[in-house]
């Protein structure tokens, strides 16, 4: 499923297919509620959407949702057990995400951002001065893939996707800057000492997922 709700320009929304998905409905009957009671939904917010390509070469229109429109959307839905289990699941998410902008706006997770993309930068120094020289003298073909390789190595380790960082809590700011911390540190430690660059790359995502483990981390979708 489709993460149930995102943010856009600090407002969150979901969509009729996350909506579709979640209450077990096919998605025509969630698009044709929203036409049939358009005027409704206008009266919450406007109604925003995009077309979808479909694998058939077909299109969809996917509407945008605010809460306002997807708690009403809800309602003209028919209530099971699924529909009631869904319904829960969505004002929660909306709640979380409601607490994180309000998070976000708040000078310490603003530093935490700032000195994290500092942490970054100095990691890749790191990369650029110590470990691709070594990657290139022990036989690396593409020492310039370890960038991507050390960036997806903490994406993987939090489970989170590429170009989220913006969009996470304080807690996991925090943990992306020590683990990206823990990383220079490593490489800087063990390129001096000669330590075959794939090697390293192991050291480096074992301490990760120690480091992790420690961090108490919440769940992204709790």
């Amino acid at each position: 499923m489709n993460e149930l709700v995102t943010i856009r320009n600090d407002d969150i929304y979901t969509d009729s297919i996350v909506i579709a998905e979640g209450a077990g409905n096919q998605h025509h009957t969630i698009t044709r509620k929203v036409r049939d009671f358009y005027a409704d939904f206008e009266e919450l917010g406007k109604v925003g959407y995009h077309i979808q390509a479909l694998e058939s070469g077909q299109k969809q229109k996917v509407y945008h949702l605010n809460e306002p429109q997807a708690s009403y959307l809800i309602t003209l839905l028919e209530n099971n057990d699924v529909v009631r289990r869904f319904k829960l699941d969505l004002v929660k998410e909306f709640y979380r995400m409601r607490r994180f902008i309000l998070e976000r706006q708040t000078a310490e997770w603003q530093q935490a951002r700032l000195t994290g993309k500092q942490v970054r930068q100095d990691e890749t120094d790191i990369i650029l001065t110590k470990l691709i020289p070594l990657a290139e003298e022990q036989g690396s073909a593409h020492p310039e893939k370890l960038y991507l390789a050390y960036s997806k190595l903490v994406n993987s380790v939090l489970g989170i996707e590429a170009g989220q960082r913006d969009n996470l809590s304080l807690a996991y700011v925090e943990t992306i800057k020590f683990l990206e911390r823990a990383i220079e540190n490593i490489i800087s430690i063990e390129a001096d000492k000669g330590t075959p660059y794939k090697e390293i790359y192991q050291i480096c995502k074992a301490k990760c997922g120690v480091i992790k483990e420690l961090s108490f981390l919440p769940l992204l979708s709790a």
